[in-house]
């Protein structure tokens, strides 16, 4: 039997890896161990996505000291180290961009375990962003690489990686089909907080970018606080963001805060807004995936096709392009592609 590890730690992953994790329960010659790495460490940002989406709880669960992003993924490789050398499997998987993601290519490649690198591909070419180094360095340390769009696949051709590049489509499109249902039946969020469907917006912020400059972060909240003027703004605050908030004493006029959410609640809010502010490439997604247009408080975004299509813009960029299908995303069956490789 195969046994597959698989490196997660922030909410876009545990989401991305109910569908490969269910794909490959189905797989009689496949065994999966899970490595919650503690990224997120709140509540409503881990435990509770495991409830939601009915997900094993993970194997192993790191508690991690450091903060800074050196830190934090030097505590990482050390810790999944140990790991590989205790339980000895065939193949890494890894997911997206963050911390935990750049901790298992290097652990694993230093100990010569291939890796397979799922949303391979996405570049937002900031070079001195967090989210760039990571997707940079752990796609030329993997084995596999799982590209969503064929854009994925031209920029690793660009960069010369030709080898072990697979277009299967996206795995969050997988797991949007299921939580598009079961969020309309096990939500009750808009009604919670006495909002009518179609009567509001929605934001969230979370990367360094945004939250780590005094000046960044002053400059989308008043962004926000004009936005929270017409129409009800809700703003599901992240650990990091809050922190930054309150450290810096922010007025957030109307805008109306609440706790991070679990897996189907935050589908069921973010499908009856009018629009989702956000900085989050995982929201970007799922705003198009529920039809709901997205404003995205970044300079660029490595999800180029949700631009072009017309359901999301940059937020220095007044206007949408025409409204369009993207059909890059697959049919919802990405994982079961990727799951027939591991064979």
């Amino acid at each position: 039997m195969k046994k597959i590890l698989t490196i997660i730690g922030a909410r876009p992953q545990f989401i991305k890896a109910t569908a490969l994790s269910r794909a490959i329960s189905k797989e009689h010659n496949l065994s999966e161990i899970v490595v919650h790495t503690g990224q997120h460490y709140d509540k409503n940002m881990s435990d509770i996505f495991f409830e939601d989406l009915e997900m094993s709880p993970p194997a192993y669960q790191l508690k991690l000291q450091g903060t800074q992003h050196g830190h934090m993924t030097a505590e990482m490789i050390i810790e999944i180290e140990k790991i590989i050398l205790r339980e000895k499997p065939d193949l890494m998987v890894i997911y997206g961009d963050t911390n935990s993601t750049l901790a298992g290519a290097i652990a694993a490649s230093k100990l010569e375990l291939p890796i397979a690198h799922i949303e391979s591909g996405l570049r937002s070419f900031l070079k001195h962003q967090p989210e760039e180094i990571n997707r940079r360095v752990s796609d030329h340390l993997s084995t596999y690489l799982f590209c969503p769009t064929q854009k994925a696949v031209d920029n690793l051709s660009n960069e010369g990686i030709s080898k072990g590049v697979y277009h299967v489509g996206d795995v969050m499109y997988d797991v949007s089909l299921l939580a598009k249902e079961k969020s309309k039946i096990n939500s009750t969020i808009i009604n919670d907080l006495g909002l009518k469907f179609k009567e509001y917006q929605i934001a969230t912020i979370h990367r360094a970018e945004n939250t780590d400059s005094e000046e960044a972060l002053l400059k989308v909240i008043t962004y926000l606080k004009e936005r929270a003027e017409d129409h009800p703004l809700i703003f599901p605050i992240h650990p990091r963001t809050q922190k930054a908030i309150s450290r810096l004493s922010l007025d957030l006029g109307k805008i109306v805060v609440i706790p991070p959410l679990g897996y189907f609640d935050m589908a069921q809010l973010l499908s009856g807004a009018t629009c989702a502010y956000t900085d989050s490439g995982g929201l970007q997604k799922e705003a198009y995936f529920l039809s709901v247009p997205c404003v995205t408080l970044r300079e660029v975004t490595e999800w180029e096709e949700t631009i072009d299509c017309g359901w999301n813009r940059l937020w220095h960029v007044e206007q949408y392009k025409e409204r369009q299908t993207i059909t890059d995303y697959g049919i919802g069956n990405a994982a079961e592609k990727i799951v027939s490789l591991f064979k």
